[in-house]
Order: structure tokens, then sequence, then C-alpha cells
């Protein structure tokens, strides 16, 4: 049984002692890292927030508190008091490595049970056990560390936000489903059977209404929800830093947000951003990097050479360009001598992003290599070497497809062979803007047109002509944050005019009724003189991770979902009651699996 403090106060913190503080008396509070028992003398590192101290028992300083330290075993919590001296063998390894405190006095609050994990840094445990426990997970220094960090962004972005007067404006949780992307979450009502709320995918619709109220600038720290099939460093439940401002343009909004962006890297992980962050439009990234989100730390640009093959008699070639596709590929410089087992699973990595297959030229010292050198005319391969700028001692990896599997597949394909040959540079901080998204995208399954980020994105002006009679051709007033080839964060200029959006509306197939079942609270607020206004979202998350140098969500999240949307922790979802079940007006179907 735990005994209380009775109250004794904790005069400090363990990692702040230091040589200044030696001949005092202090007391601490934490849990016990570690025990050493030599006999006549005890030793325990104790573990707060702050770091580590080491504490010496002896029968000498206090022999009541000696025995009691016998006692001590892993992850007890304990108060000590005791006078701080010098230690005779220092250990520079540690903040506190040049002082111990002489332990005269110690209360044992709790006693813990053997830990299912080790508290310790780079912890090498299978993630179920770590989610399991993630109260004990969390107590792990490097653990520590990043939620400290996550603490910082926001501060960081508070203080920042809050000097440009916006201000933080909470929108609902509960609010009505507009299924427009991932799924919803559902909750059902009490109060109104068979009626549903939905969890916000984000506050898109409110923060708009907020600019129609006057507001002028807003934000929010707001937790989204999105039911969708999980996949790397994706959550049901995420946060993001969400803002909005009045009367702007994308240069306004690109502006304000790269300060932002300045102020938080260089405050909390002390990395400097040079301003303005370069640009590239949409079209432009997809033909040199094959993605929306480019990794630009390191070059394997992409080339199109369908022009120099467009009267090629090679079929795989000839039935790409024919059909509309592309003939690209990249060039790996210094890598003609890879071998045939290496461009085999090269081969293997770009077919599922669907190309059939992955043509080769290796331009080596002696000769030209290539199986489908056979199928080529002599200026076709002059022309290919020419377009790629390569020299002798290059490999060229070339796709030939559709655009959309071209651009897949040697998207996917540069980052793998960087990845491969060590060619980035992780202590780089890329940014990067694109700009200029199409406004809508095709969806065979659907047939029918969807909107590209929402349907609330103002198009250019300029493409209006063409919202109509040939949606894909029109660009928007979007603007994509992209650090290291992920997507930090995203936003655009709005639609303020309701005939603009009910426009909108028809090119995605909503009919005038469907539109203003789904979103008539917007369209009714934009007849009351709405504001031209635009905004961004970041993912929290994921910019906490990209400070604290972690590759796993779950690391920045406090208490995060496994990859089917499971608690291990609290074993969420879970049965509820018939009682709740029935007052709800909510019966469960088993499936019938003969």
């Amino acid at each position: 049984m735990g005994e209380s403090l009775n109250g004794l106060k904790r005069s400090i913190m363990c990692g702040n002692l230091k040589e200044n503080h030696v001949g005092n008396e202090f007391t601490v509070m934490g849990w016990v890292q570690r025990k050493r028992n030599l006999g006549a003398l005890v030793f325990v590192d104790l573990r707060d927030t702050t770091g580590l101290l080491q504490v010496v028992f002896g029968e000498e300083i206090n022999v009541e508190a000696f025995n009691k330290a016998e006692l001590l075993k892993s992850e007890y919590c304990v108060a000590i008091t005791g006078e701080l001296v010098l230690r005779e063998s220092p250990n520079n390894n540690l903040p506190t490595g040049k002082v111990e405190l002489l332990g005269k006095s110690i209360k044992i609050l709790s006693e813990s049970e053997t830990p299912a994990i080790l508290i310790k840094e780079n912890l090498d445990t299978d993630e179920s056990i770590r989610l399991k426990y993630r109260y004990l997970d969390l107590r792990r220094p490097d653990m520590q560390r990043i939620f400290k960090i996550r603490h910082k962004v926001s501060k960081v972005v508070r203080d920042f936000l809050d000097e440009e007067n916006f201000l933080e404006l909470e929108t609902p949780m509960l609010t009505k489903s507009t299924p427009e992307g991932a799924r919803d979450y559902l909750v059902p009502s009490r109060n109104y059977p068979s009626m549903f709320y939905a969890l916000p995918q984000s506050p898109q619709l409110f923060k708009q209404l907020l600019m129609v109220s006057g507001f002028d600038k807003y934000f929010q720290i707001a937790k989204c929800f999105r039911d969708e099939d999980l996949r790397a460093n994706r959550q049901p439940e995420f946060t993001q830093i969400d803002l909005e401002m009045s009367f702007v343009d994308t240069e306004d909004v690109i502006s304000m947000n790269e300060k932002l962006l300045q102020r938080v890297f260089k405050e909390v992980g002390n990395i400097d951003i040079s301003l303005p962050i370069k640009r590239m439009p949409y079209k432009e990234a997809m033909d040199r990097y094959g993605s929306d989100k480019p990794d630009t730390r390191f070059d394997l640009e992409i080339v199109d050479i369908s022009q120099v093959v467009k009267d090629t008699e090679f079929a795989a070639f000839k039935g790409a360009i024919e059909n509309g596709g592309s003939v690209r590929g990249i060039k790996v410089p210094g890598q003609a001598g890879m071998g045939r087992k290496q461009v085999d699973k090269l081969t293997d990595f770009v077919k599922k992003y669907k190309a059939k297959g992955l043509a080769w030229i290796a331009y080596k010292e002696d000769e030209i290599k290539s199986p489908i050198l056979k199928f080529l005319k002599e200026e076709e391969v002059t022309g290919i070497l020419s377009s790629f700028e390569a020299e002798k001692g290059d490999l060229i990896l070339i796709v030939a497809d559709t655009n959309k599997v071209v651009y897949q597949s040697l998207g996917a394909l540069r980052i793998d062979v960087a990845k491969k040959l060590d060619l980035i540079d992780n202590s780089r901080f890329d940014f990067l803007w694109v700009t200029e998204f199409p406004l809508v995208s095709y969806n065979e399954e659907e047939d029918r047109y969807q909107a590209e980020h929402h349907p609330f994105t103002m198009p250019f002006e300029e493409d209006l002509q063409y919202l109509e009679t040939d949606p894909g051709r029109v660009r928007s007033n979007t603007y994509d944050i992209v650090l290291n080839g992920e997507e930090l964060g995203g936003g655009s200029i709005r639609i303020h005019d309701t005939q603009l959006q009910e426009r909108m509306f028809k090119v995605l197939g909503f009919t005038e009724e469907s539109a203003w079942e789904r979103f008539g609270f917007l369209l009714d607020a934009f007849k009351f003189g709405p504001p031209p206004h635009g905004g961004l979202a970041y993912g929290l998350d994921r910019m906490v991770m990209f400070l604290a140098g972690t590759e796993n969500i779950k690391d920045v999240i406090a208490f995060p979902k496994n990859q089917n949307a499971f608690c291990p922790l609290t074993e969420a979802p879970n049965v509820v009651d018939e009682k709740q079940l029935t007052e709800l007006g909510v019966k469960i179907i088993k499936e019938n699996k003969e």
C-alpha cells in the first residue's frame, strides 16, 4: 500500500539539479529507473519528466532510508529528501552527472508490477504491446521529448496567430453529414430517432461561415475524423491547424503562412527557412517528379521522350503514345553496371503501380546495352541519350503507359532508387508550394467528376469559360505546402458567390435539390454579403513528426489507434449495453455468413 505525501512538497525537478545546488537539501519525486545494491550502499536512478538523478542510500547516511531503499523495484513511484553533493565519479553522459543526492528519507508512494515494456529510449518492442500499455510507453524519455515538441508547436502557432489578430474559435464536433470524400463517422441521436450527427472531417464549412460572420481571421487547433481504410501514417482521428482569412487572395494567404512556418520551425526545431518558399505549378510537379508532393532533396527528375520515339516501331512505346499516354523515364547516374537481379526488382516495383514493365538502357564505357535496342532505330537511341543528357556510366529507366500510370510508377521509382542509393540528405528541409491544381478529376468508377480538393474551391477566373464544357481543363486557386515529399498542409481561395457555387455543384453531379439538401445552410449564408476568403489547414501531427524526427504518426499522438482503427489500450470500438441501443433506436443486425 502506497504512502501519502502528507504535506511533503517537491522542491525541484530531477533534471534541474546542478553543481550550483550542492550543499542544499531537496525533495525530489519520480519513478525508479534502476536500482543497484552494492551491499553498504544502494544507488537509485530516479526519473521524472526532466531527466535522471542518481540518489545514494547508505547506513551511514540514514539507516531507515537505506532499509527502505533495498525494497525498491523498477517503476516504483517515490518521494526522496536528501542533500545534494558532488559525485566522486562524474557521469559526463548525464546532464545531472556531476551531482548526486544523499537520501535521508524516502516515501514509497506506490509500488509497481514488472513493466510490460522497458522504460528506455529507442525501444524495439512490438507496436501492439506499446499501444496496449501506452501509459508506460509514454514514460519513455524519447516519447516525453516528442510531446514537449508537440506542445511547443501548438504554443508557437497560437502566439504567432494571436499577434496577427487571428481569433481562436471552436466549431461543432456534432454536425451534419455532408459526404464528399472520405466516409463520415456517424453518431446516432437519442432525441431524433433514426437521425445521425456526423463527426467533422474538417471544420471547412463552419470556418467559411465564420468569415460570413465577419470575424476576418479565424484559427483553430481542431480534431478531425475520417472513417477511411488506414494506410501508413493515417489515423481515424487527427489534428489540424486550421485557419481562414477574409478579403485575401492567394498571395496574402501564402505570405502569412510562410511567416508562420518560418517562426514555428525556427523556435521549435532551430531550423531556418529562407523566404519566399519556392513554388511549382501542379503540372510541372507531375511532369518533373510524377507527384503533386515531390521530394526535391535529390535529382532523378522525370524526362518525357514521347516526341523522340513518336514514330517508333517498338510496340510498347508506340501503343502508349497512340492511346494518349506517354513514354518517360529517369536517369540514374553511375549505375550502368547495375545487376540484372536489381533491375528485375525495380521492374517488379513499378508493376505495383500498374506499369506493364520497365525498359532500361545502360550507357556503359564500351557499349550501349539494353534488351530494347533491337526494336529501336539508331537515331532514336541517340535521341533518348541526348534527352536525358546521359553520360557514360549512366542507367536510364523508362516506363510507357497512360500518363497516370507513368507518373505514379516513375514518381515512386525515383524515391525508391534514391533511398537504395542513399541519395537523400535527411538533414535537409525542402519546402515547396505546389499551386494551380486541377479543379476536378474524373472518377471512372462513379462516372462523374469529383473535386480535387473540395467543392468550395475557387476556379481560376480565366478558366471559368470551360467549367461546364471541359471541367478537367479548369485550374483552381489552390496551394499545398510540401516538405520533403510529404504534404504538410493545403488550402485554397474559396468560392463566395452562390451562383458559382451552384455551377460547381452541377459539375460534380449534384442536382439542385441534393446540393441544397447537403449544403443549403452555406448557400443560404452566401445570400448575405459573404467576403472573398481563403485559408489553409496543416496536419499538426505531420508537422510534429518532422520536428521530432520520427516517421511514425503514432509516435506523435498520445493515444493512437492501430492500423485497423482499433485501440488496444481501451479496446475501442466495443459493444454497448442493449439499453443504450434501445434508447438510440438502434438495432444490431448480425451478418449471416452462410
